[in-house]
């Protein structure tokens, strides 16, 4: 039978990777910008853009 010090340290291990991975998983969620967010500031098609 394992001790309850391995058996923690495993856990703590396995939870430490886990934050790890939601962490990067959110971020891949959303990633690159959509088409509507990279043009944004250029105005609507077929119109001058915006003075600055």
């Amino acid at each position: 039978m394992a001790s309850r010090t391995a058996a923690t340290r495993v856990k703590r291990k396995n939870k430490h990777e886990k934050a790890g991975r939601r962490r990067k998983n959110k971020l891949a969620k959303k990633s690159t910008a959509s088409k509507t967010e990279l043009f944004a500031g250029l105005g609507e098609p077929g119109k001058p853009a915006p003075k600055r």
